[in-house]
């Protein structure tokens, strides 16, 4: 049996950890470059819908107590070929999550020197923390969620500094609202950020390992949304009011703070992302491997994958396996490529529970569990928000993530076919 060893406010950080990573070090140039001024409200129409989102998985999130997350939401309401396919599309956005937070943190490395834009010094480095987090996890899951607790803690202190500084040297000039954006771009935007913004489902993938999870995941979910939501905000305003160069900016948070702090202000800006992304790569892992384990546990995946350490109360072998596949897809995947998949993959998912909600309500009506306020409009309002973002994808990304969920069916149909001849 894995250990409940994580607390209520180990939940808030792990939250927080898993959702402020590499995405607002590097996104509000991407957004302000599409909607100008107006991705203030790309910023606010997003952090609505994922409150909205986060309402909902508040309530679904609040029925279980096993490991799976979003996985064991959809197989209990919609049976287990959907609930793979959401496993694995859940495991996709943890893969390429990793992916683009990793090549984002040695991006923000070359500040220091071009070395690390070398591709050698960028395997090196990304085999060496990824080896790094790999151990910390192998350990115990309570050493795990102490270091995401420190983690958190040192990323929103310089993000704090950022703000609180940024403000004195706002330039009105730079906030004035300029030409209105096509509803094209505006969509585009809002989708740029829903990387920002998601990675929640995260922490609720280790249900089995949260103290009292009925309770403290709506909680967790809740609070984090606020703190989050508010942080971004006040980021993009004051990234807008100090860098006249934000929409072409590669580290728009180190150059705007570069610009109202000197060269030290963009060495601690820079030093706190590359602590933001060790955090958010950390519950990337812790998260991930958690999937191939809760996948093994249904028989929807070979049994090894559920294999516990028998000293540190682990799932080894899911975390040696999930390491191994980050490791490679940050090696051969790049920034970008890597938001695309993960995104659409994560606005999937958000669809598919917000539908399980509604099954749910009608199938498990009564229970000891959270009940949000008018649930099933807000499911249905989850539902019309991700179809809309997802209208803003370019084809070549659907394609992408159609291809990586069709390898997952592959790898689904082999497993039961063996599954049915060694019966």
């Amino acid at each position: 049996m894995l250990k409940r060893g994580i607390q209520k406010w180990d939940l808030v950080f792990l939250i927080i950890n898993s959702v402020i990573g590499a995405g607002i070090f590097a996104l509000p140039a991407k957004v302000f470059a599409l909607s100008g001024v107006y991705s203030i409200f790309s910023f606010l129409v997003c952090a609505l819908v994922m409150m909205v989102l986060i309402l909902v998985f508040a309530e679904v999130s609040s029925r279980f107590e096993q490991t799976g997350g979003p996985y064991l939401y959809v197989l209990k309401a919609f049976g287990s070929v959907p609930a793979f396919v959401i496993g694995w599309l859940l495991m996709l956005t943890r893969l390429f999550s990793y992916a683009t937070l990793i090549n984002l943190m040695v991006l923000y490395l070359s500040f220091f020197s071009e070395t690390f834009n070398q591709p050698e010094v960028r395997i090196g480095i990304i085999l060496l923390i990824t080896a790094l987090i790999t151990f910390i996890n192998w350990i115990g899951v309570k050493n795990t969620a102490r270091i995401s607790n420190i983690l958190t803690v040192a990323k929103l202190f310089p993000l704090a500094v950022f703000i609180v500084v940024g403000l004195f040297f706002i330039d009105f000039d730079l906030v004035e609202p300029g030409p209105i954006p096509t509803w094209t771009d505006f969509s585009a935007s809002t989708l740029l950020l829903i990387f920002a913004f998601g990675g929640f489902e995260a922490g609720l993938v280790n249900s089995g390992e949260i103290v009292n999870p009925k309770k403290n995941l709506p909680f967790g979910l809740i609070t984090a949304a606020a703190i989050i939501a508010g942080f971004y905000i006040m980021i993009q305003i004051v990234s807008i009011g100090t860098l006249p160069s934000l929409a072409t900016s590669d580290k728009p948070l180190a150059d705007a703070a570069t610009g109202f702090m000197g060269w030290y202000g963009g060495m601690f800006i820079t030093v706190g992302a590359v602590i933001s992304i060790m955090g958010t790569l950390n519950v990337q892992i812790l998260s991930g491997s958690r999937l191939s384990f809760a996948l093994s546990l249904e028989d929807q995946l070979p049994k090894i994958f559920g294999k516990i350490h028998p000293r540190f109360a682990t799932p080894f072998v899911s975390i040696a396996f999930f390491a191994s596949l980050v490791a490679f897809v940050a090696i051969v995947w790049g920034f970008m490529s890597s938001l695309a998949v993960s995104v659409i993959s994560r606005l999937i998912l958000y669809g598919m529970v917000s539908a399980a909600l509604i099954k749910l309500r009608k199938t498990q009506p009564e229970g000891n569990h959270f009940k949000v306020p008018f649930g099933n409009y807000l499911a249905i309002g989850g539902i019309a928000a991700t179809i809309w973002l997802l209208s803003g994808s370019k084809m070549e990304e659907v394609w992408d993530t159609v291809l990586w969920t069709g390898l997952g069916l592959v790898i689904f149909g082999i497993h039961s076919i063996v599954k049915n001849i060694s019966k």
